[in-house]
C-alpha cells in the first residue's frame, strides 16, 4: 500500500461519509417537536459554549453556540434520554419529552470536574469507563496541558505525568524515546485511537511527528496491566485520541520561538470542524507546518539539535448509520525532513558527520461500532506506510545513503456484553481478536546491509469485569502467536479495586507480557560515534523476553473549604527474564562499529509514583509528581571491554518528577508555570572524542518554564488568544557535550532545548 493508494482511500472515505449527509438530512421527518435552552456553569453561572447535547436513543446531537444556547428540531415524539457534556465538567444525564408541534425549553447546569475523576476513558479495559471506576489508573493529558507547557506534539507533554519521561538520545537527528516506569521506549506501546499502527520504524521519531492540532487527549496506562492491547505493552500504553468534529469551527494558530538566541522554531496550524444540519455526519480537518533551525550549543560546527521541516495534513470523519451504528474514518499524511551534523546546508556525503532522514508517512483507519441493548460490537482495519530516505554517515562517506520502507496493517473485532447481574454483581464481558502485519525493508548497500523482515502476530483476548461502586474485579487473558516464536504465548491479567468511600480507592494488579526477538526497534536510528557508524544485529540464539508486572496503589480525594485535593501513591515492580541487551562485537570490513543484541539473564525495575493535586476552581490548579525507582540487571552486565561490569541500567535516574501551576490573574489573563526534574543517571559514553569507552553519572537538571496568555472576543463568535512563554528559564543544559567530528552523537542527557522564547497567536471562529 503506497502513499497514492492511501490518498485515494482518504478521498473515498470523504465521499462515503460526507457526500450522503445532505440526503440523510432531507429524509428526516418533519415533526416540529423541538427543544431549546441553555447550558450554564454551576460554579460561576456563566453560559458554556461548545457543550454537547446528545439524544442517546435517537443518536442525534447539538452544540451550544458562543452564548451557551442550543436548538434541536424535528425530534421523534416520545420520551428520550439526553446527555449534556463538556470536557472538564461532570456529565449530566436525564429525560426529556418531545411532542409533535410543540417547542419546549430545557436548561442544564454542568459542574466542573477539576479532578477529572468522572471522566470517561477507554484505554484501561478497551471500553468506556469512568476513571474513578477503572481497575487501573488512567492518566489523561488534555489539550489544556499542551497550551500551558507550550508543546506542539506528544513528546512535549508526556513528561508531565507520573512515571513518564521523554528523553532525547541523539544530538544529530533528535531521536527520542518515552520511558514508562523506568523501562526504555521499546517496552511501551503507542496507539492511535486504540489502534496499534506504530511500528518499530515509526516509533523512532513518532512522538515528534504527530501535531498537537490533531489530538483530543492522550490516555496513559502505566505497567503491564494494559496488555489487553498487546502483550508487548510491558512498560505501559499511550493512547493518542484524535479530535472528532462536534460543531462548525475554524481555528488558525501560530507559535514562533527563538532557541538559545541562535535558532528559530515556527509552527503554524489550521484546523476546521464541519457537521451536517442533522449532526449525523461530520469531519475534522487538521494541518500543521513546522520549520525549526538546527542548534549548536558549543559553537563547534556540529548540531546538538537537528534542523526540522515537517508538513502534516489529515482528517477524522464520522457517519451515524441509523440509531445503532457509527462509522469512523481517519487519514493523515506527514512529510518530515530532519538533518544534523556539520555544514547543514551541504549535501551529506561532503560532511564529517551527517544524519539525515526524510519521511513520507501515510496512515488511515476505518472502524464501525454498533450497540443493541446490552451488546456492543466493533470492528476496525487500519494501516500506515512509511517511505524513508536517509543518510547516516561519517568521514564524507559517499556510500552511507539508505532507503527504508515500512508497512504496518492491523485489523480486529470486539464484542462486549453488559450483564445486569452475573453471580455477585453487574459485569462486563469483553472478547475479541486482532491481527498485526509488518513488512520492513532496510537497505544500506554501502554498508553491506540489506535486511528485510516480515512479522505477523495474531491475538485472542477475553476478560470479565465485575464492578459496582465499591468493588471491581477484572480477570483477563490474552494469547498471541508471533511468526518469530515457535509456540503461542499466553499472558494473564488481574486487577482489583476497592472503593470504601467517595474519598478513597485502592487498586492492585498483575499482568505478564513478552517481546519478540525482532531485529529492529530503536536500531533503525543509526548513530555516529567517533567518526564511525554503529550498526546493530541480533544474535541467532536470541530468545523472547518475558515480563511480570505488579502494581499497588491508593488514591485519595477530599475537599478543604473551596479547595479540591487529590493524592496518589502507586508502587510498581516489573521483573524481566531474558532481557535484551547490546554488546560490542568489534568492527566490520568498512570500519563500522558492530553491536549485537543478546539476552541477559534478567532485570527488575521497582519504584513508586507519587502525585499530588490541589485545585481552587476558577483560580489556580497545582499538580506535582515524583518517581523514586531502581532499575537493575540481575547479574552484572559488561557492555564494553574497557568498562567494568555492573548491574545498574543506563539512562534510568533513581529520581525524576515534574510540577505544574495554572492560574487566572484576571478573567482574560492567565499564567502557567512548570518544571521537569531529572535526577542523576548513568549514561554510556563511547570512545571517539574521549580516548576510551566510559560510564558517566550525569548531574541533575531542572527545566523550568513559564507562560502568559491573554484571550478576548472580537465578536460573539470570534475569539483570539495571544501568548508568550520562556522555556528552560534557568538554561539547564548539558555542559560536557563532545566537540568536533569525533563526537559521540548519543552522548546527550538532560533537557533537549536551551533557554528559548516563544510567542503565539490563535484565532477561533
Amino acid at each position: 500500500m503506497n502513499k497514492h493508494m492511501l490518498t485515494m482511500a482518504a478521498l473515498l472515505f470523504a465521499l462515503l461519509f460526507i457526500a450522503p449527509a445532505p440526503a440523510l438530512a432531507q429524509k428526516r421527518q418533519k415533526t416540529d417537536a423541538n427543544i431549546h435552552g441553555h447550558v450554564i456553569d454551576g460554579n460561576t453561572g456563566e453560559h458554556l459554549s461548545f457543550a454537547l447535547i446528545f439524544i442517546k436513543d435517537l443518536n442525534i446531537s447539538a452544540e451550544t453556540d458562543s452564548t451557551g444556547h442550543y436548538y434541536l428540531s424535528n425530534l421523534a415524539e416520545g420520551r428520550h434520554t439526553i446527555e449534556v457534556s463538556l470536557f472538564g465538567h461532570k456529565k449530566y444525564e436525564g429525560l426529556i419529552d418531545a411532542e409533535i408541534g410543540e417547542t419546549k425549553e430545557y436548561n442544564f447546569t454542568l459542574f466542573k470536574d477539576v479532578m477529572t475523576i468522572d471522566q470517561v476513558v477507554v484505554t484501561a479495559n478497551r471500553y468506556a469507563t469512568k476513571r474513578r471506576e477503572s481497575g487501573q489508573i488512567v492518566c489523561v493529558v488534555s489539550p489544556k496541558l499542551f497550551e500551558n507547557v507550550t508543546a506542539v506534539n506528544p513528546a512535549g507533554v508526556l513528561n508531565f505525568q507520573p512515571g513518564l519521561r521523554v528523553e532525547y538520545n541523539c544530538g544529530n537527528c533528535g531521536f527520542s524515546q518515552l520511558r514508562i516506569n523506568g523501562l526504555s521506549g521499546q517496552y511501551s506501546q503507542v496507539l492511535l485511537d486504540s489502534k496499534p499502527i506504530f511500528s518499530s520504524l515509526s516509533m523512532v521519531y513518532g512522538l515528534e511527528q504527530l501535531p498537537e492540532s490533531m489530538i483530543e487527549r492522550i490516555e496513559v496506562v502505566r505497567g503491564g496491566g494494559s496488555a489487553l492491547f498487546g502483550s508487548n505493552a510491558i512498560g505501559g500504553t499511550v493512547n493518542i485520541i484524535t479530535k472528532e468534529p462536534i460543531g462548525n469551527m475554524l481555528q488558525l494558530s501560530n507559535q514562533s520561538g527563538i532557541i538559545g538566541a541562535r535558532a528559530t522554531d515556527i509552527n503554524t496550524s489550521l484546523n476546521a470542524s464541519v457537521i451536517t444540519e442533522d449532526r449525523r455526519a461530520g469531519a475534522y480537518l487538521f494541518t500543521m507546518i513546522r520549520d525549526r533551525d538546527a542548534y549548536d550549543r558549543n559553537n563547534d560546527g556540529f548540531s546538538d539539535m537537528p534542523r526540522l521541516r515537517s508538513q502534516t495534513i489529515g482528517m477524522r470523519m464520522y457517519h451515524n448509520i441509523g440509531e445503532h451504528g457509527k462509522l469512523t474514518a481517519e487519514y493523515h499524511h506527514i512529510h518530515e525532513f530532519r538533518r544534523g551534523g556539520d555544514t547543514i546546508d551541504e549535501v551529506p556525503h561532503l560532511c564529517h558527520i551527517a544524519e539525515q532522514a526524510e519521511h513520507r508517512i501515510d496512515g488511515c483507519s476505518l472502524s464501525w461500532d454498533g450497540k443493541w441493548g446490552n451488546n456492543n460490537v466493533g470492528a476496525f482495519v487500519s494501516a500506515q506506510g512509511i517511505d524513508r530516505n536517509s543518510y547516516y554517515g561519517a568521514g564524507k562517506d559517499p556510500d552511507a545513503y539508505g532507503r527504508t520502507k515500512d508497512l504496518t496493517a492491523n485489523a480486529g473485532a470486539q464484542y462486549i456484553h453488559n450483564f445486569g447481574r452475573l453471580w455477585l454483581m453487574p459485569a462486563t464481558l469483553t472478547t475479541g481478536l486482532d491481527f498485526t502485519y509488518n513488512n520492513l525493508s532496510d537497505v544500506f548497500l554501502g554498508y553491506g546491509r540489506s535486511l528485510r523482515q516480515t512479522t505477523r502476530q495474531g491475538g485472542l483476548y477475553v476478560q470479565n469485569e465485575w464492578r459496582n461502586e465499591k468493588i471491581g474485579i477484572l480477570l483477563g487473558v490474552r494469547a498471541d502467536k508471533h511468526n518469530m516464536i515457535a509456540k503461542p504465548i499466553v499472558s494473564p491479567r488481574l486487577t482489583l479495586r476497592y472503593t470504601p468511600s467517595a474519598n478513597w480507592a485502592f487498586r492492585a494488579g498483575y499482568a505478564s507480557g513478552f517481546r519478540a526477538p525482532q531485529t529492529y526497534d530503536e536500531d533503525l536510528h543509526v548513530g555516529a560515534v567517533g567518526g564511525e557508524v554503529s550498526l546493530i544485529s541480533i544474535s541467532p540464539n536470541l530468545r523472547p523476553e518475558r515480563s511480570h508486572a505488579f502494581s499497588l496503589s491508593a488514591d485519595w480525594w477530599a475537599k478543604l473549604g473551596q479547595w479540591q485535593l487529590n493524592a496518589l501513591v502507586e508502587a510498581f515492580y516489573t521483573g524481566l527474564k531474558d532481557v535484551f541487551v547490546l554488546t560490542e562485537k568489534g568492527a566490520d570490513a568498512h570500519g563500522n562499529r558492530l553491536l549485537e543484541r543478546t539476552n541477559a539473564p534478567g532485570a527488575m525495575v521497582a519504584g513508586a509514583n507519587i502525585e499530588l493535586r490541589a485545585v481552587l476552581p476558577e483560580v489556580i490548579e497545582l499538580q506535582a509528581g515524583i518517581t523514586p525507582q531502581r532499575s537493575l540487571f540481575n547479574e552484572a552486565f559488561q557492555w564494553s571491554e574497557t568498562v567494568s561490569p555492573q548491574k545498574r541500567m543506563f539512562r534510568a535516574p533513581d529520581l525524576y518528577g515534574y510540577f505544574t501551576a495554572d492560574g487566572k490573574i484576571t478573567h482574560h489573563l492567565k499564567a502557567s508555570l512548570n518544571c521537569v526534574y531529572t535526577g542523576p543517571m548513568l549514561v554510556q559514553h563511547y570512545a571517539g572524542y574521549i580516548p576510551a569507552d566510559a560510564e558517566v553519572l550525569t548531574p541533575d537538571f531542572f527545566d523550568l518554564s513559564a507562560r502568559l496568555a491573554w484571550h478576548f472576543h472580537l465578536s460573539g463568535l470570534t475569539r483570539i488568544e495571544l501568548s508568550c512563554a520562556v522555556k528552560n528559564i534557568l538554561d539547564s543544559y548539558q555542559k560536557d557535550l563532545d566537540v568536533g567530528k569525533s563526537k559521540d552523537s548519543a552522548y546527550i542527557c538532560g533537557p533537549s532545548m536551551p533557554r528559548s522564547f516563544y510567542f503565539g497567536a490563535k484565532l477561533v471562529f
